[in-house]
């Protein structure tokens, strides 16, 4: 097994699934994607005019209130699709990183799934879905130094309790990805708010995309129970 979602983060309406991408590079976004990006940020930015009116979509109130149920404030820790979303509304433009990255982000901004990719062969498997117990090792994105995380919110941890993603925001900088990087696992979250087909054009998505640009092949590892279940 690669990856698993635990029965208490089901409960609590989250929904995820990974797939495992093989033999991929990662570079600079072609301008083409640059170009793609550009043009749905317009898009979002004529719908949304006031950045606010994300707050109102149906998934991304869903995982808020998901946030809210674990005790975190949403408003002090932005799930990562709403970030972007208000990004594409505010500033106009999103981060460029990578050809994979800016791949992810230009799918969530456009299936409201919130999105985020490890560096495979540095994770112990399985990947798991799981509520803290705040006895979780974690450094984030950017350093070594390790910081305390409280015990019953949600993460993604390896099979060493090593986190690789606090809630779906924060990602650990063990496990990122670089232009090194050949095999990942691409983690995709939804909620109950997502209709079935969604998920499945999400998944579909992902997959051509991806290797349309980076290569390689792919292969779903885990996908999400029915959003109603």
């Amino acid at each position: 097994m690669i990856f698993n979602v635990s029965k208490a983060c089901h409960c609590l309406g989250l929904r995820a699934g990974a797939i495992v991408f093989r033999g991929i590079g990662i570079g600079d976004s072609p301008a083409e994607l640059s170009s793609e990006i550009e043009n749905e940020v317009g898009r979002i930015q004529a719908r949304y005019q006031d950045s606010k009116l994300v707050r109102t979509l149906k998934e991304i109130k869903a995982l808020n209130d998901i946030f809210k149920s674990v005790g975190v404030n949403p408003r002090r820790m932005q799930p990562s699709n709403q970030r972007l979303l208000e990004m594409a509304c505010k500033k106009g433009v999103l981060p460029s990183i990578n050809s994979l990255v800016d791949t992810y982000n230009l799918i969530s901004i456009r299936t409201r799934a919130s999105m985020g990719a490890h560096d495979l062969d540095s994770l112990s498997l399985p990947v798991s879905l799981t509520k803290t117990t705040g006895e979780e090792s974690f450094a984030p994105l950017g350093t070594t130094e390790e910081q305390p995380v409280p015990a019953g919110e949600f993460a993604y941890g390896d099979a060493d309790n090593r986190m690789i993603c606090h809630l779906e925001v924060r990602l650990a900088d063990f496990s990122k990805v670089t232009t090194s990087t050949r095999n990942i696992l691409l983690i995709i979250e939804i909620n109950t708010a997502f209709t079935e087909e969604a998920v499945r054009q999400t998944f579909d998505t992902s997959i051509s995309r991806i290797t349309s640009i980076c290569g390689g092949e792919a292969e779903i590892v885990w996908y999400p129970k029915p959003v109603q279940a």
